[in-house]
């Protein structure tokens, strides 16, 4: 007891990471989610320019796929060649994707584009991390802060998306999507060249046969394998299943399993992982939660524009509250975090978003005052803030240094699978064309996920107390 008591009095007294650092580093960290939600309302321009053929839909996914697979192995890039060097590798492929598509002459032009943008924008939220671990444990500072941090850039920026792609589609076009990538790419690489000196953190004297071994890459082509098989299949569920993906699936999992178990070095070590239930528990709250929050996502603007007769500026506004709200409900929950630990966190997210499902299920309706909608905008901001804060913390605290980047990466993968997912429950909640009554649907989905994510945080044991884990 009295050990518990001095850790947490020096964990209290340690220096946060400054914000030079976690400041620098998160810049790059908005690329992803910028690109993941402004396409929500720039796709009807591209389709009008392209078509609207089934080509339109790799528009959104190429780049949720391309990133859910890359982000792991950039963790792991970044743990063998050095995480700013990956990092800066990263912003510029972005900025490669994006000068392809702004010049897109088809759609497959376009896709391609897409999953470069989606390569490069899954090296900076894993290396991110591990640089401001490594700089954590090498000036003997406490990261949550610089975590808080991420999220913040990273998530208020995943709500905030709809709002900016509203405003600059309407104003510029779809291409404003686009570009609007190369300034922050450039003002991040110069950020992160100047402040983020956060020593030797990750990176080896390794040859090219070494770093294939290291790799894994047995490994790693499984494991594309197995997420590309999965997203493609919860895509095809909403048009024409694709049944026979299933028995692939299985098969590409049970050949990765026992692969990862063999392995000298393995991408994912699958033994580790499950034997560390607190991150396996939190990986799997996170599908649920992620699934969850893109069905609000993806379903309030098509519902707006569809059923409120908005246009894509009017739709974007209509969510910045859930942008607000949610940053705002960021920095309550990192003080809640210091204060009560990660239980109490986790249970106000999910408090939350079970709320917010039951008003959406209740309230909304295409003759809502626009008051109304703004004010369940706002309550469904609130669980995006305190779940990533509950979620990435406890990921943090129950890793190493050299495996937080890994492991975040599949945090992220997982997350990316959450929103394909996500357009499989809209799809059977509301269908093609969302109108009151299917939105009613997806905000009862959204209650009973809140309902068993709540059941699942204050009936787990693999979820210590913050400070018992100082």
């Amino acid at each position: 007891m009295s050990a518990t008591v001095a850790d947490t009095a020096v964990a209290q007294k340690s220096p946060s990471v400054p914000f030079r650092v976690s400041g620098s580093v998160a810049t790059g960290s908005i690329l992803q989610p910028l690109n993941s939600s402004m396409i929500a309302v720039a796709i009807v321009g591209i389709a009008a320019q392209f078509g609207s053929s089934s080509g339109i839909t790799w528009v959104i996914s190429a780049l949720y796929i391309a990133t859910a697979v890359t982000a792991p192995m950039a963790g792991k890039l970044g743990a063998l060649l050095g995480a700013r060097k990956v990092y800066l590798g990263g912003l510029a492929l972005v900025a490669l994707g994006s000068v392809a598509g702004l010049l897109a002459p088809t759609v497959g032009w376009l896709i391609f584009s897409r999953i470069l943008v989606g390569i490069g924008t899954a090296t900076q939220y894993p290396n991110a991390m591990t640089m401001i671990r490594g700089y954590a444990e090498r000036h003997g500072a406490q990261p949550r802060t610089a975590i808080t941090t991420l999220a913040i850039c990273s998530q208020g920026v995943v709500a905030l998306g709809p709002t900016l792609g509203g405003l600059l589609v309407g104003a510029f076009g779809w291409q404003s999507i686009m570009w609007i990538n190369l300034p922050i790419v450039a003002f991040s690489a110069i950020a992160v060249t100047k402040f983020a000196n956060v020593g030797f953190v990750g990176g080896m004297s390794v040859s090219r046969r070494q770093l294939l071994h290291a790799l894994d890459v047995v490994g790693v082509l499984l494991f594309l394998a197995l997420v590309s098989s999965t997203m493609l299949f919860l895509l095809s569920v909403t048009t024409d299943p694709v049944w026979w993906l299933i028995p692939v699936w299985a098969l590409v999992l049970a050949l990765f399993v026992q692969w990862e178990r063999r392995a000298d070095e393995p991408f994912i070590d699958v033994r580790a992982l499950a034997r560390n239930r607190a991150l396996s528990a939190t990986l799997a709250r996170t599908l649920l939660t992620y699934t969850a929050f893109y069905c609000v996502f993806f379903g309030i603007p098509q519902w707006l524009q569809y059923s409120r007769g908005m246009g894509a500026t009017e739709a974007g506004l209509t969510m910045l509250p859930v942008a607000v709200v949610g940053i705002g409900s960021t920095l309550l929950a990192s003080r809640t975090y210091r204060r009560h630990g990660v239980r109490r966190t986790l249970t106000v997210g999910t408090c939350a978003l079970l709320v917010g499902g039951v008003l959406l299920a209740s309230v909304e309706s295409s003759t809502a005052p626009i008051v109304v909608l703004l004010m369940v905008a706002a309550v469904l901001g609130i669980p995006n803030g305190f779940n990533n804060i509950g979620n990435q913390n406890l990921i943090s605290s129950v890793t190493s240094v050299e495996e937080v980047g890994t492991a975040i990466g599949m945090y992220r993968t997982v997350q990316y699978i959450g929103a394909n997912l996500s357009a499989v429950v809209l799809q059977t909640t509301a269908g093609h064309v969302i109108g009151d009554d299917g939105l009613h649907r997806t905000g009862w989905f959204i209650a009973i996920a809140g309902v068993l994510l709540l059941a699942g945080v204050l009936m787990s044991r693999n979820m210590g107390d913050r400070r018992s884990a100082a």
